[in-house]
């Protein structure tokens, strides 16, 4: 299928005019978007499907997908075949030796290798890759309060081998983006000393977001995206305007490390964050070729 066959293709998808979709693929063309997927979009085989056909028609375009995935639920699920206990913490994932060599298992094998599988079946070309291979994630141990589940009191807890990236190398991504192949990284970190980390898929994609300095960071979620007092969604939406409806309480609960990651990312000089509904199928597509977009946009120069 040529370029111009894809124009075409979208456009019927999202009933907008090619005149329009052509406009955006310039706008795009050689430009880097790093998406965060996981949640319901990985979990649903159709959502699946249609995710690697998106994401290959980016590549088509001669965009530039990179793709940082999730897994909470399928590392949850070979945890209890192995019947190894998991806990908690603030929504992360309390990671003894034991646990993370599971993590690594599922995020950098089967998971990663499934979603490289689809993307060939979709007509792309992608490779799959973890934040150790070529040493792209350097990682500390995280260390921060977090509210102990007995007491609900806010404390320094040791939750394990979860880590933070703090050195991101992108030479191996932009080798393989450059080469017109799709990277698809797990969210697995190298320490100093050897040691392995679990890292938050969203906190990893804003890090290497930010070392690429893309054009754009998506994160999928299962929610709208970001809603006002008024429960109805928030399409633009400014730094300062972010940071002022988490002070008040607008912007509540797993929202929070989200927008958080949003902010960092922007600030550090991706152009715009946008938080998209990835329950919703072509939610990327709509994004990138649309004014009206998808989800929530947080960027610098909105709403000033």
């Amino acid at each position: 299928m040529n370029k111009t066959d894809i124009i075409k293709n979208i456009s019927k998808i999202l009933s907008t005019a090619e005149d329009d979709i052509e406009k955006y693929v310039e706008i795009f063309q050689d430009k880097i978007v790093v998406i965060k997927y996981g949640g319901h979009a990985m979990g649903d085989k159709k959502l699946a499907h249609t995710f690697a056909e998106d994401i290959t028609i980016l590549q088509k375009l001669g965009i530039k997908p990179v793709i940082i995935h999730g897994g909470g639920p399928q590392i949850g699920s070979m945890l209890d075949k192995l019947k190894i206990e998991s806990s908690f913490v603030d929504g992360l994932r309390i990671t003894n030796e034991e646990t993370v060599k599971i993590v690594e298992m599922v995020l950098s094998g089967s998971i990663n290798k499934d979603i490289v599988n689809k993307i060939h079946t979709a007509g792309g070309l992608a490779i799959g890759l973890s934040g150790k291979d070529a040493k792209i994630i350097l990682a500390d141990k995280l260390s921060d309060k977090f509210k102990d589940p007995t007491s609900n009191i806010e404390k320094f807890l040791d939750i394990g081998f979860v880590g933070k990236p703090i050195k991101i190398d992108p030479s191996i991504i932009n080798l393989v983006s450059n080469n017109l192949m799709i990277p698809i990284i797990a969210p697995v970190g190298f320490g100093i000393n050897g040691e392995t980390y679990n890292i938050n898929a969203d906190t990893a994609a804003g890090a290497i977001a930010s070392s690429l300095k893309a054009e754009r960071i998506l994160l999928l979620t299962d929610v709208e995206g970001v809603l006002d007092h008024e429960k109805k969604l928030i399409s633009n939406i400014s730094v300062l305007k972010a940071e002022s409806m988490i002070n008040e309480k607008i912007i509540t609960g797993g929202m929070i490390p989200k927008i958080k990651t949003c902010l960092e990312t922007v600030e550090s000089g991706v152009k715009a964050a946008v938080i998209i509904d990835g329950r919703s199928p072509h939610a990327i597509l709509r994004e990138i070729f649309t004014k009206s977009g998808s989800g929530t946009m947080i960027e610098n120069n909105f709403g000033k």
